[in-house]
């Protein structure tokens, strides 16, 4: 019997509880799982492509993960091809709410065209984590809110860090300029 390879991916910046509530759920049905870190630039990430593989990385390490193996890979390939180069037959989604629908729906169609033989699975968010997005988490966070609930305590950690730096940065710039 052939092994069910998966790729789940995103840009994970930061990565959330309800990432690692999709992820510990692939593991249910998949025998090795790749969590794709896509590099996207144009998203302008908080973080570096390097920062974010390994926030997962510590995340996934926490996992009981029912015999699947999970590893964590960059790529900023097309999808298809980076699914193709990992030997995945199935794409892992996210579905939060129903806004998520349409767009997820269309990229599975476009996935569909360019390679039929890569199915994508759609998994809801449970209760607990429909509402948490990576943009809402860093917009809290930058904002002095109570993050702990949304992402483990290594990145709740590194995004103070991050903020307290940006922070302190933006004061050098502003102090510069007066001058």
């Amino acid at each position: 019997m052939s092994q069910r390879i998966g790729v789940y991916p995103g840009t994970f910046d930061p990565v959330t509880n309800g990432h690692m509530d999709i992820i510990q759920r692939a593991t249910r049905v998949l025998d090795h799982l790749i969590v794709g870190v896509a590099r996207n630039a144009g998203k302008g990430p908080l973080f570096s492509t390097e920062e974010r593989v390994q926030m997962v990385e510590e995340d996934v390490a926490a996992l009981k993960p029912n015999g699947t193996k999970i590893e964590v890979r960059p790529f900023d390939s097309l999808l298809m091809h980076f699914a193709v180069d990992m030997n995945a037959s199935i794409i892992i989604r996210g579905l939060r709410a129903v806004s998520d629908f349409e767009y997820e729906f269309q990229m599975a169609g476009m996935n569909a065209r360019l390679n039929p033989k890569v199915e994508t699975v759609f998994l809801m968010a449970s209760d607990r984590h429909q509402f948490i997005s990576s943009r809402f988490v860093k917009e809290i966070g930058r904002l002095g809110g109570d993050i702990t609930s949304f992402v483990s305590p290594r990145v709740a950690t590194r995004l103070a860090t991050r903020f307290e730096q940006d922070s302190h940065d933006a004061t050098k710039r502003i102090q510069t300029l007066k001058v």
